[in-house]
């Protein structure tokens, strides 16, 4: 399995009672999201991924292979806690799909981000241990989707069992319309 392979597990939290993970978080983290063009991502023949004329990062070889392996891409940059993080996601099958992840310098994702408005998302993301000693991530999401709750687990592989905290909810595991880029697409769609 590529070490580009992203799993995991997500589901709906209930957060009309307690909010146990704001306690127990380990760390807390102010995430901004926005999704971009991927006809606007290229790589050149020197392994510059760019988006339109912005040069985005270098890539290594490895990196290349995995990149021209997928022909549907969803360009991503996440500014994290004030830092800049470029992403290129793969369709999902199940809970797997590639993802490529880079830090990138603050001034090409803001110059990328003055070409908007994009589908973006805004929220609060609480990292927990769990009980199984997986990382469990809260995302409390702000602006348009205040009051969503979506919780995730990262997993070396799909058999993975996972104990599941009391606060968990409905599984939404491959189901596209609740990714991210999907409900900022939506968010975006209804202003």
């Amino acid at each position: 399995m590529s070490s580009h392979m992203e799993i995991e597990r997500r589901f709906l939290v209930d957060g009309r009672t307690e909010k146990p993970w704001r306690s127990e978080a380990k760390s807390i983290h102010n995430i901004e999201q926005y999704y971009l063009q991927a006809s606007n991502l290229t790589l050149d023949r020197d392994g510059y991924l760019c988006l339109s004329d912005v040069i985005m990062t270098r890539l290594s070889k490895e990196e290349i292979v995995v990149f021209e392996s997928e022909p549907d891409w969803i360009p991503r940059i996440r500014i994290k806690d004030g830092v800049s993080i470029f992403t290129v996601k793969g369709p999902r099958q199940g809970a797997s799909g590639l993802e490529l992840e880079w830090i990138v310098e603050s001034a090409a994702a803001t110059s990328v981000l003055r070409w908007g408005p994009f589908p973006n998302v805004k929220k609060t993301r609480y990292c927990v241990a769990g009980v199984d000693g997986l990382t469990w991530e809260i995302d409390e999401f702000e602006g348009g989707l205040a009051g969503l709750i979506l919780a995730e687990v990262e997993l070396p592989s799909e058999q993975q069992p996972v104990e599941l905290p009391s606060w968990i909810g409905l599984e939404l595991t491959g189901l596209r319309n609740w990714s991210n880029a999907a409900l900022a697409e939506t968010l975006m769609a209804n202003l």
